[in-house]
């Protein structure tokens, strides 16, 4: 794989990553670059360590990821976009804190499940480490500035927009949820 199409794939990839930082970014109050860098750094170590893993172990992963992987993003889309979108619509007070390990987590988690997939492919493809390496570091790279930039953007968009905001950006999660099973 040469580095355009690896930076191609790693933006396919990072495009759920993308959609949950802007979506979660409309709750915050502030946005600190610190908790910034350290949610997206979470993302890109998670998404880069799934696809590694799928790779390295993907004779072993292949059955299982074909079968359940899609059910496993729609359960935890699910989980962030609901309650997202109960909180807009209750009108809570509570900001979800996206440096609370669990929520990053999950989000990360959720959103790397394609880049297993993606791993497994490339390893039942017999490519070697160095034919890897520029898709790894692609993915890392551009899945840490597309949440960063989600995160900025998200909320810019709360700012202005608020609850109704919030209400939207749970309900663009549940909708890449339920398209995930479709």
């Amino acid at each position: 794989m040469n580095i355009l199409e690896a930076i191609l794939v790693a933006a396919s990839l990072c495009a759920d990553c993308l959609a949950v930082s802007l979506c979660s970014g409309v709750t915050l109050r502030s946005v600190r670059w610190r908790s910034i860098l350290g949610v997206a750094l979470a993302f890109a170590v998670i998404q880069s360590g799934l696809l590694a893993a799928g790779w390295a172990f993907g004779y072993l992963f292949v059955g299982l990821v074909e079968k359940i992987s899609h059910w496993i993003a729609f359960l935890l889309l699910l989980y962030v976009g609901g309650s997202m979108l109960l909180e807009g619509i209750r009108g809570k007070e509570e900001v979800r804190d996206l440096n609370g390990w669990r929520n990053v987590l999950v989000g990360g988690v959720a959103t790397s499940i394609d880049a297993l997939a993606v791993g497994v492919a490339q390893s039942m493809e017999d490519v070697s480490l160095a034919g890897f390496l520029p898709l790894l570091v692609s993915v890392f790279v551009i899945t840490a500035l597309s949440v960063m930039v989600g995160l900025r953007g998200g909320k810019a968009i709360g700012a202005r927009f608020g609850r109704w905001a919030e209400i939207v950006g749970g309900a663009v999660l549940l909708a890449i949820g339920v398209s995930v099973l479709l």
